[in-house]
């Protein structure tokens, strides 16, 4: 019987396969189909690859993966799949903490590294029609560079309907949101990183012990999911509340339109639509 594969898009599993010491081939791919870098990357070394139980257990940490290239490039790559309506900000948040991470002081700015993150997002977030944008710090009106030392790098799987087996990044997106894809399944032959990704994903999948760290992770994401619905029926009761004073129906109504705006990218539109008592075409006029 063959093994069904884990999710490579839970971010434990996400780590794994590509934060691991063991496959350093499988990340400097990854980078590079990502960055396009001049000059490709060849060596990374992994500055966070801990991952104990309680660190796996805690909804609100993050298993993310920080790597330095040969050529002093600090990476910061993130796997989210809930849209917790914070993306950008926290983004930003995170490329200031690694940024400042390698100053050492006495003035020495001149010193700090290049610092990339790379979001890699399963819901929607933009409004671009790529499903991959880099955004740079630039002049305004002529769109000169004023520094490469901030790049963001936003992936929203979501967004890509089909493989294109000429972009890398394309490919391993397909990986991400579906490892027996036809088209992945093929390229395997053709790309041993990949190949190399699809072996460890069915190694992990096979893993007792994984397989436990893989449910405590879910675990854990449901956890964090519930506490978000529970805020939101919350506000259902206070809307409501406000809507007696203002008008039980319309009250009623707002109520309903604020936990539906709450689960839009958590849960599906049907999902909250029964929830809410909201049409599916009212749901989607909300996004």
């Amino acid at each position: 019987m063959c093994t069904q594969l884990f999710d490579p898009k839970v971010d434990y599993v996400f780590k794994n396969i590509f934060g691991s010491e063991k496959h350093p081939r499988i990340l400097i791919s990854f980078l590079n189909a990502c960055i396009k870098p001049k000059e490709p990357i060849v060596e990374v070394k992994l500055k966070n690859t801990e991952l104990t139980k309680e660190y796996i257990e805690d909804s609100f940490s993050r298993l993310d993966i920080l790597a330095k290239t040969s050529t002093g490039e600090l990476i910061n790559i993130e796997m989210q799949r809930a849209d917790e309506r914070n993306m950008v900000k926290r983004s930003l948040y995170y490329w200031s903490k690694a940024y400042i991470s390698e100053y050492t002081g006495k003035g020495a700015y001149a010193n700090l590294p290049r610092t990339i993150c790379i979001n890699v997002l399963d819901f929607i977030l933009l409004e671009e029609e790529n499903f991959h944008n880099k955004y740079l710090i630039q002049n305004a009106k002529n769109n000169n560079l004023l520094t490469d030392t901030l790049e963001l790098h936003f992936i929203e799987i979501p967004k890509m309907k089909d493989i294109d087996e000429s972009d890398l990044l394309s490919v391993w997106v397909g990986f991400l949101e579906n490892p027996n894809n036809e088209k992945v399944i093929s390229l395997e032959r053709k790309v041993e990183e990949l190949q190399e990704a699809k072996e460890e994903l069915a190694r992990i999948s096979r893993d007792p012990k994984e397989a436990e760290n893989y449910r405590m992770r879910e675990n854990a994401r449901n956890d964090r999911l519930n506490a978000l619905l529970s805020a939101e029926e919350k506000g259902i009761a206070k809307g409501i509340a406000k809507g007696i004073v203002q008008g039980r129906a319309e009250g009623e109504n707002l109520a309903k339109i604020n936990i539906a705006k709450g689960l839009i990218g958590l849960i599906s539109d049907e999902l909250i639509a029964e929830k809410t008592g909201l049409s599916v075409e009212e749901i989607k006029k909300l996004k």
